[in-house]
C-alpha cells in the first residue's frame, strides 16, 4: 500500500458548465453520482495513510500523582473566599489601605504589560474567527468588461476575426471545503486553545502586577519605618553625646568616652542616607508599576503595623493551585498543540471541496443581460497526497513533539506553582514563630539598655556598656520592622502563589471542544 502524501498533487474535475436552455435535471444527477463515487473512493484512500509510530509520549501530571491531600477543613473559609470572584478579584483590599487600593487600580488601568496582554488576546481571537471562517462556504463576485480587436489572421474566422468587439462577464463564485477528516474542525479547536491561553496569560499578568505593587508598597513602608528607627537613633545618640560632654566637663568621663560617642553620629547619619536611597528606589519601582512617572514620589505609606493581615490558607489545597492562571494557560496550550496534531494527521487524507458559479457572459454588451447569456457550473474537486518525500510524516513528528513540549511545560508550571506555594506557606509559619521570639528578645534588650543607661548616669558603669546595650536594641528594632514587612510581603507572595483570586472566564469553545484538564493524558 502506498504512502499517500503531497497534497499539492491534484486530481480535480472541471466544473460542469450548463449552456443556456439545457435541461438541468440529468446533469444534477450526474454531479450527484460523481460526488458519491468520490466519497466511496475516499473510504479506500484513507486506509493508505501511514502515520504509524508517531504519537505524543508525555503525560500531564495531576493532583493525585503529586500526592496532594484534599483541602483541610481549617482552610475551607479561605478557599471559598478565593473561589468567589467578587472577593478574589481585589484581594489586596484586605490590607485596609485606601492609598494602596488606588495605586493598584491605577496600575491595572495603565500598565503597558496588561495592554500588551490584551492586544495578544485580540490577535488570538481574530485568528480564531479567521480560522472558523475558512471552514464555511466562501462566495466571491467578479465583473469584467473588455473591448478587444480580434486578429484577422488568428484562430477567429470572420466576421469576428478582424473586428473590434465588446465583451462582458459577471459571476458569483462559491466554494466550500468539505471537512471529511476533521482538519478544519481541529484547526478551529487549536485556535480556540491559543485564544483561551492568551486570556489566561492576561489574568496571570494582572495577578502578578497587583502582587508586585503590594510588595513594593510594603517595601516602601518598611524603609519608612526603618528610617524612623534610624532617626530616633540619631536623636538618642545626640542626646547621649551631650550627656557625655557634660560628664567630661565635670571630670567624670574621659575624652575616650566622648570620642566614642561622637563616632556614633556619622554612622547613624549614614544609615539614614542609605534608607533614603532605598525609599527613592521603591518609589521609582512603584512609578514603573503604576505606569505613571511621579505617581509615587509624594507617597507616604502608613506604618507597617497599621496594615491588616489578610486571611490565607495555612495548608496547600490542590483546588486552589488549579485556579492559577499560568496553569490554566499551560493546559490550554496543551489542548492547542493536541489539536495541531489532529490537523497534521488530516493532511495525510484527501482534500475535498465543492465549487460552483453562476453568472452572465456575452460578446457584445447589448446581449449581456439577456437570458441566453446565463451560465453556471458546479462540481467537486479532490486533491490527494501521493508522494512528498516524507514531509507529512516529518510535520506530524514535529507536531507530536510540540505536544510533548507543551505537556512538560505544563508539568513544570505545576511543579513550580507547588514549590512556590509550599515555600510561602512554610515562610508564613516560620515568620510567625520568629516574630514571637523577636518580641521577647526586644523586650529583654530594651530592659538591658535602660539599666545600662541608669548605671552610666549613676557612675556605676562605663559608656561601652551603654553602646553595647544600645546596639542590641537597635538591632531588635530593625528586626521587628523587617519581620513585619516580611509578613506582609509573604502574604502578597502567597496570594499570588495560590492564584491571586484568578477565576477562569467562560472559555471560547469550538464545536466538539472541551476545556482541557479533565484527563491526565495529553493524547
Amino acid at each position: 500500500m502506498k504512502n499517500l502524501l503531497a497534497p499539492s498533487t491534484p486530481a480535480a474535475t472541471m466544473p460542469h458548465v450548463q449552456p443556456a436552455g439545457d435541461a438541468a435535471g440529468p446533469r444534477w444527477q450526474a454531479v450527484a453520482l460523481y460526488v458519491g463515487t468520490l466519497a466511496f473512493a475516499l473510504l479506500g484512500l484513507t486506509a493508505c495513510a501511514d502515520m504509524s509510530g508517531i504519537a505524543p509520549q508525555a503525560r500531564m501530571r495531576d493532583a493525585a500523582s503529586l500526592g496532594l491531600a484534599a483541602q483541610a477543613q481549617g482552610t475551607a473559609d479561605a478557599a471559598r473566599a478565593f473561589a468567589d470572584p467578587a472577593v478574589a478579584s481585589d484581594w489586596w483590599r484586605g490590607f485596609g489601605d485606601a492609598q494602596l487600593d488606588a495605586l493598584i487600580d491605577q496600575a491595572l488601568s495603565r500598565s503597558p504589560n496588561l495592554k500588551l496582554a490584551e492586544a495578544r488576546i485580540a490577535r488570538a481571537q481574530a485568528f480564531t474567527e479567521a480560522t472558523r471562517a475558512a471552514d464555511r462556504p466562501q462566495v466571491n463576485g467578479s465583473l469584467d468588461a473588455n473591448r478587444q480587436r480580434y486578429s484577422a489572421n488568428s484562430i477567429y474566422p470572420p466576421p469576428l476575426g478582424g473586428s473590434t468587439e465588446n465583451s462582458a462577464t459577471g459571476r458569483l463564485t462559491g466554494s466550500w471545503e468539505l471537512d471529511f477528516f476533521g482538519k478544519n474542525r481541529a484547526a478551529i479547536d487549536a485556535a480556540v486553545g491559543s485564544a483561551n491561553a492568551a486570556i489566561a496569560d492576561a489574568q496571570a499578568a494582572r495577578v502578578l502586577l497587583a502582587s508586585n505593587v503590594v510588595r513594593q508598597y510594603v517595601e516602601l513602608a518598611r524603609v519608612q519605618d526603618q528610617l524612623g528607627v534610624a532617626q530616633r537613633t540619631l536623636e538618642q545618640r545626640t542626646q547621649t553625646l551631650s550627656l557625655v560632654r557634660d560628664r567630661v566637663a565635670a571630670g567624670l568621663d574621659t575624652r575616650l568616652e566622648e570620642r566614642q560617642s561622637e563616632g556614633s553620629l556619622p554612622e547613624a547619619r549614614q544609615q539614614i542616607e542609605a534608607l533614603r536611597e532605598q525609599a527613592a528606589m521603591a518609589r521609582n519601582a512603584l512609578d514603573a508599576l503604576v505606569g505613571q512617572p511621579g505617581a509615587a514620589q509624594a507617597l507616604v505609606p502608613p506604618p507597617l503595623t497599621s496594615l491588616h493581615a489578610i486571611a490565607l490558607p495555612a495548608a496547600l489545597p490542590a483546588d486552589l493551585l488549579g485556579r492559577r492562571a499560568d496553569i490554566a494557560a499551560a493546559r490550554w496550550r496543551v489542548e492547542a498543540a493536541t489539536q495541531d496534531v489532529a490537523v497534521a494527521k488530516a493532511q495525510f487524507y484527501p482534500n475535498v471541496s465543492l465549487t460552483a458559479f453562476v453568472g452572465l457572459a456575452s460578446l457584445g454588451l447589448d446581449n449581456f443581460v439577456k437570458g441566453g447569456s446565463r451560465e453556471w457550473g458546479v462540481g467537486p474537486a479532490i486533491r490527494l497526497p501521493i508522494f512528498e518525500a516524507g514531509r507529512l510524516r516529518a510535520n506530524l513528528r514535529g507536531k507530536a513533539a510540540d505536544v510533548d513540549a507543551a505537556v512538560e511545560s505544563y508539568n513544570a508550571t505545576l511543579l513550580d506553582a507547588l514549590h512556590e506555594a509550599a515555600d510561602q506557606i512554610a515562610s508564613a509559619r516560620s515568620i510567625d514563630q520568629q516574630a514571637a521570639e523577636q518580641r521577647e528578645a526586644q523586650a529583654s534588650a530594651e530592659s538591658a539598655y535602660a539599666i545600662a543607661q541608669q548605671r552610666y548616669r549613676a557612675g556605676l558603669g562605663n559608656y561601652l556598656n551603654v553602646l553595647t546595650a544600645e546596639t542590641s536594641v537597635l538591632q531588635q528594632r530593625r528586626q521587628a520592622v523587617d519581620l513585619a514587612a516580611r509578613r506582609l510581603d509573604n502574604q502578597a507572595r502567597l496570594a499570588r502563589a495560590l492564584g491571586g483570586g484568578y477565576a477562569a472566564q467562560a472559555p471560547i469553545l469550538a464545536a466538539g471542544t472541551q476545556a482541557p484538564g479533565a484527563s491526565g493524558s495529553a493524547h
